[in-house]
């Protein structure tokens, strides 16, 4: 009698420990759906704790990007958004020569790619000012072809300067790249740029300054839009400067082959004002 009871006993707690475990295991399953393989893109919005996948063609491209998304409504619904058509000798082209200042130091090549654009991020202690407001560099990244354009032409390329200041608002310094001469102060980025999508590397013998990538000419053309991608986040300061630096053919197309196209087409300027060139 001893015997029957210690093994009902026995039956008992197993099937207790087997009932107990059974709904952890599917909380474990669904936690690896739920935040599964999302190839660094989580940064652009997300729903329900799923990333959101986004492309620049087909079905998943920027004329569907607010449909993918209630995160990303403002990429279908907003007024203020970016790229734009820069017309040079526009009518009514309101002129202003806003203060900026640029404070890039040397820092170690950080890179990624992340699915959407070769980016290079920026450690902390290098920013510009714009009107006494300082702006901290986040990183840089790149478009091919160029995401603005000017009196309707594209360029081969286009670089974004990502900035935020204390409050958490956005400033990006846009600069179109044609073809020309070898870009000195990109080669070293170039040697190590990532043929695809691949996680941060960074090399600590190999320095870059953004401010070397900048063209000596400061003047810009200036308008509050949005980002680029989604979730196209409006309120950006844009600063979109006039002169363009020049990439040889050889580094435009190792960008081309790595992340190309990657631009979203212009925007309708809707009755914003743009300032240039400042």
């Amino acid at each position: 009698m001893i015997k029957l009871d210690y093994f009902a006993v026995l039956i008992a707690v197993a099937a207790i420990v087997a009932l107990s475990l059974w709904p952890l295991k599917s909380h474990g399953e669904g936690e690896h759906e739920e935040h599964g393989d999302t190839g660094g893109q989580e940064e652009h919005g997300n729903a329900g704790g799923h990333a959101v996948h986004w492309t620049y063609a087909g079905a998943e491209g920027p004329e569907h990007w607010g449909d993918l998304s209630p995160n990303f409504a403002a990429c279908k619904s907003g007024r203020m958004q970016s790229p734009i058509d820069i017309a040079s000798a526009a009518t009514g082209l309101v002129v202003g020569v806003p203060g900026h200042g640029f404070a890039y130091q040397d820092v170690p090549l950080s890179i990624v790619h992340n699915g959407h654009t070769v980016q290079l991020n920026y450690a902390p202690g290098s920013s510009m000012s714009i009107e006494g407001q300082q702006y901290d560099l986040l990183q840089f990244h790149f478009h091919a072809p160029s995401e603005h354009t000017v009196d309707g032409k594209a360029f081969p390329m286009e670089a974004h300067f990502v900035h935020k200041d204390s409050h958490g608002g956005l400033a990006v310094i846009g600069v179109m790249i044609e073809e020309g001469a070898a870009n000195a102060a990109l080669a070293n980025a170039w040697a190590h740029l990532p043929a695809h999508e691949a996680v941060e590397t960074t090399v600590s013998d190999v320095s870059v300054n953004a401010g070397a990538v900048l063209p000596p000419d400061g003047r810009y053309h200036h308008y509050k839009g949005s980002l680029t991608t989604p979730p196209c986040s409006e309120g950006v300061r844009w600063f979109v400067l006039s002169q363009p630096i020049t990439m040889s053919a050889a580094q435009i197309q190792k960008f081309e082959a790595a992340a190309a196209p990657n631009a979203r087409p212009v925007q309708p300027l809707n009755s914003r004002l743009m300032i240039g060139p400042g």
